[in-house]
């Protein structure tokens, strides 16, 4: 077998995840049905970059249904699930991933994949791109073009993009709305509490929660604070999101001022020294730190290791430092995604409407390869639409259809 895995024998224990996600993930399963009857990617090598869980292994078993050979490896050390390796490698999936790899190893087993110079590419974070451009650019030479997941990958791509720096076509996933307005908002604030709660055992209620950034995962996980009864301090660094906060009904501070009140910090920005040394100084004595971004970057953990007095394993998952000044503060997930570093990530039908979004962008990738340019692209509406409307039936509810009067109407300009 040519996957590098952690242990075959846990295959049966990672199958029995994957086939509980699959029986609440109602609209991938109906893309899946007709991708496999038409094989749309006979021939086509996949390699997918992406947090290695039953719901992406899920994903990748559709497409490997649809005939395309596929090549999966972790975008992040700690959310990949050795079981699930086990049981995807088990059904025909080249796997590369194995869970605590160091970052020197994480890189090689997303070569492995490129290696392969794939067709069509689905990224998370941003990485494999990255890879494509600076270090392997000869593994492209067959690339259609492909999708990202997460806004971290957005950021880079877009940047990129307006540069002229990138050689081929990327659907932004994230930014479609079956995505970014349930994915970002419920699957992350549901998951990123299920994560601090099932890791800490402690508490929500009747303490603060001090979230950084107010986008679409902010706002769910301080609409998630607010309902497990906590008091939410948002800190932003935009004025239009800061608004919004305070219209939530959420108090807005500078990070400076919000350290000292907060039990929990959770950064969900997308960019880096979110927390850093300076915000420690001041911070609240037992503080709980974690991250909801895409790297490791936002709660300053090099930083926080060498103001540290000494460190522990207070924890499964949950590093304790002291402070200079006499406190202590806790890290959970070593500064990484908590909700998939110490939980089981987003809810499968959260999961179902962002991976049906990527199985049918990357069929628009291959179907229109030739006539996109090498940018950042939006999902087309008609996907976003077709997976909104698959979504609707599945939950059992019909909504209305405009007449040909009313189109007429919204089109033109007479009263």
């Amino acid at each position: 077998m040519e996957s590098i895995i952690r242990d075959i024998a846990l295959a049966e224990q990672g199958k029995v995840k994957i086939d509980w996600v699959r029986a609440h993930m109602p609209v991938l399963d109906e893309i899946g049905k007709r991708f496999a009857a038409e094989q749309t990617f006979r021939g086509m090598r996949m390699a997918i970059c992406i947090h290695l869980e039953a719901k992406t292994a899920r994903m990748a078993q559709l497409l490997q249904e649809a005939g395309a050979e596929v090549y999966v490896c972790g975008s992040n050390p700690l959310t990949t699930k050795d079981d699930v390796c086990a049981a995807l490698a088990a059904s025909g999936v080249t796997v590369y991933a194995t869970h605590g790899c160091d970052v020197a190893e994480l890189e090689g087993y997303m070569l492995k994949c490129l290696e392969k110079k794939p067709h069509l590419i689905i990224d998370d974070g941003g990485d494999m791109v990255q890879l494509l451009h600076e270090k392997v650019p000869e593994y492209a030479e067959n690339l259609m073009g492909g999708s990202e997941e997460t806004t971290t990958g957005v950021l880079r791509l877009v940047a990129r993009s307006k540069a002229g720096k990138l050689r081929f076509p990327m659907v932004l996933v994230n930014d479609g709305d079956c995505k970014h307005l349930f994915d970002n908002r419920y699957g992350t604030g549901q998951s990123v509490w299920d994560g601090i709660m099932r890791t800490t055992n402690i508490n929500v209620a009747g303490r603060t929660a001090v979230v950084a950034g107010y986008g679409w995962c902010g706002k769910g996980v301080a609409m998630r604070a607010k309902g497990l009864g906590a008091q939410v301090i948002v800190t932003e660094v935009d004025p239009i999101k800061a608004i919004e906060a305070i219209m939530d009904g959420f108090t807005v501070l500078p990070m400076r001022e919000a350290a000292p009140l907060g039990d929990f910090f959770i950064t969900v920005t997308g960019c880096k020294d979110v927390l850093t040394a300076e915000h420690l100084q001041g911070i609240k004595d037992g503080a709980i730190l974690c991250n909801a971004g895409h790297f490791d970057v936002e709660v300053s953990v090099k930083q926080l290791r060498e103001s540290a007095v000494k460190s522990w394993k207070a924890r499964e998952n949950i590093e304790g430092f002291l402070l200079p000044c006499g406190k202590t503060v806790y890290l959970l997930a070593e500064g990484r995604l908590v909700n998939i570093a110490a939980g089981d990530g987003h809810a499968a039908e959260i999961m179902d409407m962002s991976f049906a979004l990527q199985a049918l962008s990357a069929e628009y990738v291959l179907k229109n390869h030739k006539k996109l340019p090498p940018e950042a692209l939006p999902v087309p509406k008609e996907i976003d639409d077709y997976v909104a409307r698959v979504k609707l039936a599945s939950l059992g509810v019909a909504i209305d259809t405009l007449t040909e009067e009313q189109r007429a109407y919204l089109a033109g300009w007479e009263i």
